[in-house]
């Protein structure tokens, strides 16, 4: 008896260690912009649009400038950096169930969201993982999976649906544009109670509407200068504020040298100059302008900062904060944990870099294919787009589907993809065309594979 109490006291003690995280266990913060272009800060070269905070943060850093997500839709894009999975695993391949088979507020469609959202249910997220570990974490900004418990959180803002039933993240969206005031008081409790955190901040910058405050839209103001483009101008400029707010209250808590900031946008924005909203080939594309970000991993005394020419994937960022926060990697992550080859300064081990793109509404929640797109790669200098015949219904016009044939880049010559290379590299699209369709075979949708 003595024997077998001793063996239970012994499994509980085990059982209660595993959950208390090592003296060392960093705090993480994932910063996310909300609908910025892979250009538009200072340290990335834009002549006008200052992020001095942004900047300052990427001095600190490992920067990986040709950073990627792996679809250039916020939901999708969001779901993936909670559950570490692509769109076409998780399930969310779309902001919204397609209003052409059930129309907006009825109860069928109401039944799909509902539906929709119970995909998060079927993954551990980062913050549920992290918790095992002792961790603390909170959910500020977009958020469309529900109550931020949902996704695992302790704490956070958004109520989600069916009450009060936003699609962005309703009191979420707050962070930011009114302040930091959840963020800061969440930190100071953590700090308190003397636990790890790991923190979500996406606030809806620099996210339409673009109603930056005056006092930074006069910067941006100029002779010749469209005022669509000022706005935006002050929306990134407001975003990397916010931003520094937040480093800032980390160093005043005394918490920013054992904290690790990751960095990273949801996908891309192209303002257009004669409307308040995206340009072509921007945002729900696969171009550059769509999914390229740049991506920083930041943490005091043990990342050497430097710029760093691998590519890299947000879909790498989940497995490296858990492997930081010292959790249990789930074994089916598709990412790579970069943290050792940031730490150690080797050279990532990969060949090719994947992603797709599906239609902003989602054509039957059951079945991923039938709104997808596009897929792509990228391998070295080689990005091959090919194009499928998922249903767009919405945004017609920023899918014209006017080019059908495979699209190959030369990214270092031709960053901006003006020039189609597919026909004299017949090779060259055999080979990632295979590449594409073993990561993730198609078995409904047709793609055009020969240039005609």
């Amino acid at each position: 008896m003595r024997r077998l109490c001793l063996s239970v006291l012994t499994l509980v003690a085990l059982t209660v260690a595993s959950r208390v995280p090592a003296a060392d266990s960093p705090n993480i913060v994932l910063i996310l912009s909300d609908d910025q272009s892979w250009t538009d800060y200072s340290f990335m070269g834009h002549p006008d649009i200052q992020t001095p905070h942004l900047d300052a943060l990427a001095k600190e850093s490992v920067v990986f400038p040709r950073g990627y997500v792996p679809t250039a839709l916020c939901r999708p894009s969001l779901m993936t950096l909670i559950t570490g999975h692509y769109a076409s695993t998780n399930g969310v391949t779309g902001n919204d169930p397609s209003p052409k088979y059930a129309k907006s507020g009825s109860e069928l469609y109401n039944q799909r969201r509902a539906a929709l959202i119970a995909n998060i249910d079927r993954f551990d997220t980062v913050p549920e993982l992290l918790g095992k570990r002792g961790y603390l974490s909170h959910q500020s900004g977009k958020w469309w999976e529900g109550n931020f418990k949902r996704g695992g959180f302790t704490h956070g803002m958004t109520r989600g649906f069916p009450q009060p039933g936003g699609r962005h993240g309703d009191d979420g969206l707050k962070i930011g544009r009114e302040g930091m005031e959840p963020v800061t008081s969440f930190i100071d409790d953590a700090v308190k109670q003397d636990k790890p955190f790991f923190m979500w901040y996406a606030p809806f910058l620099p996210h339409t509407p673009h109603n930056p405050p005056a006092r930074i839209l006069d910067k941006y103001k100029k002779d010749g200068r469209p005022i669509t483009i000022a706005k935006y101008y002050a929306m990134c400029d407001w975003f990397d504020e916010t931003c520094g707010q937040l480093v800032d209250h980390l160093e005043k808590k005394g918490v920013r040298d054992n904290t690790l900031i990751v960095y990273v946008t949801d996908n891309g924005w192209i303002q257009s100059p004669d409307k308040n909203g995206y340009a072509p080939r921007s945002k729900q594309t696969p171009y550059e302008g769509g999914i390229r970000t740049p991506i920083m991993f930041s943490w005091p005394g043990h990342l050497e900062p430097g710029t760093r020419e691998d590519l890299v994937s947000s879909i790498d960022i989940v497995p490296t904060m858990l492997a930081a926060g010292g959790s249990d990697i789930p074994k089916d992550l598709p990412g790579l944990n970069l943290l050792p080859d940031m730490q150690n300064k080797t050279e990532i081990v990969r060949d090719t870099i994947f992603g797709e793109s599906f239609a902003h509404d989602i054509a039957d929640i059951e079945d991923p294919e039938a709104s997808l797109l596009f897929r792509w790669c990228i391998q070295g200098r080689w990005k091959l787009l090919l194009t499928y015949d998922g249903e767009v219904n919405r945004y017609q016009s920023t899918h014209p589907r006017t080019e059908k044939r495979p699209q190959l880049f030369n990214l270092l010559a031709d960053p901006a993809e003006e020039k189609n290379l597919a026909a004299d590299n017949p090779e060259v699209v055999a080979r990632l065309a295979e590449k594409i369709n073993d990561w993730y075979p198609v078995k409904k949708r047709k793609v055009l594979t020969k240039f005609e």
